[in-house]
């Protein structure tokens, strides 16, 4: 649990975080995945000796560095359902192998970003293959749950990669900020999926900012009821609007104020989700967020009778090849790269 000697004064709300962060209206739900997987064998998965004794196909424990998550052999996520908000997958390190019902495939990873609109039901797997056999294989896998507005939902699915080669990078003065979604200093992303709450229109911005030693760090207050939330993940202390404050912490910041950090002693890693709540009443359980409960409960059962029918890979945990590159396959037969 945290404690200040005081909370900023431009901070209204204090939550620990973890590998799973809360977050406001419009965002749902973040997973952030920092693992350290050694050197991959020929099925681009961890020496048996390493995940002897866990608990696979629920492997949430670190030990030697890194976690299985549901994975029984190549860490990650076999097949598992959607419904009703677009998740935003960002790749920072390695990589992920992605295939769904709607029969796309592929590969990406290293600074790319994947966006998954299941305004419908859908299913997919997400696999983290350990590609380098030589090396270490470090996996730093940020997934961003935004929702979307009921008159939004059950409109089909849409999936689309942003290469990391368009991902805005802005470097000034010891601080180098990573673009995910929004704009900042003349540079612009947003989600390419039609019906995404992600866009202009919305002010959702999402970055990551790494400080430098001594780098300040400043974001101008937001109008209306846009909000703000501040994740500080790792470093030794930032200056918070005039406070000390510690890793693994979010911050939810008042509205209508202005941002000033200064960093410590330390490079420090921030995250910065910012946006335009929809403002609906809606209800979550699981995978499934829709109008109301009685509607996510048929929901659930919809996905109990139909996903492994549905699913058109032979295996729930389905990888490429180890050759493969940074991919997207549609159904077509096309394939995109970057």
């Amino acid at each position: 649990m945290f404690l200040l000697s005081k909370k900023p004064k431009t901070v209204q709300k204090i939550v620990d975080i973890n590998i799973h962060w809360s977050g406001d209206d419009p965002f749902t739900f973040v997973s952030h995945h920092h693992d350290e997987y050694p050197k991959g064998n020929a099925q681009m998965a961890p020496p048996l000796e390493m995940i002897r004794g866990r608990n696979l196909g629920r492997d949430y424990q670190e030990r030697y560095g890194f976690r299985m998550y549901h994975g029984r052999v190549v860490p990650g996520f076999p097949m598992h359902a959607h419904w009703g908000y677009e998740t935003i997958s960002i790749a920072e390190k390695g990589f992920v192998d992605h295939f769904d019902t709607e029969k796309n495939y592929g590969r990406y990873g290293n600074g790319d970003i994947q966006w998954t609109l299941a305004s419908s039901r859908y299913e997919h797997c997400e696999m983290y293959p350990l590609l380098d056999q030589e090396n270490n294989n470090p996996v730093h896998i940020t997934q961003i749950m935004v929702n979307i507005p009921i008159d939004r939902k059950n409109k089909g699915i849409q999936v689309n990669n942003t290469w990391s080669e368009s991902v805005p990078v802005i470097e000034k003065d010891g601080v180098t900020v990573t673009l995910y979604c929004g704009e900042y200093c003349g540079k612009s992303l947003y989600s390419p999926n039609e019906g995404s709450w992600a866009k202009a229109e919305n002010s959702v911005r999402i970055m990551k900012v790494i400080m430098q030693p001594g780098s300040v760090f400043e974001l101008d207050k937001l109008d209306g009821d846009i909000g703000r939330n501040l994740y500080y993940l790792s470093g030794k202390t930032i200056d918070l609007d005039g406070t000390q404050v510690k890793p693994n912490l979010r911050f939810k910041m008042k509205p209508n104020t202005d941002l000033r950090v200064v960093n410590g002693e330390e490079e420090s890693e921030i995250w910065i989700l910012e946006g335009k709540p929809i403002g609906e009443k809606q209800a979550a359980f699981g995978p499934v967020i829709l109008e109301d409960l009685d509607t996510v409960r048929k929901s659930m059962d919809e996905i109990r009778i139909n996903e492994f029918q549905e699913w058109p890979w032979k295996i729930m945990d389905v990888t490429n090849p180890i050759e493969m590159g940074r991919e997207l396959h549609r159904p077509d037969g096309s394939v995109e790269r970057p």
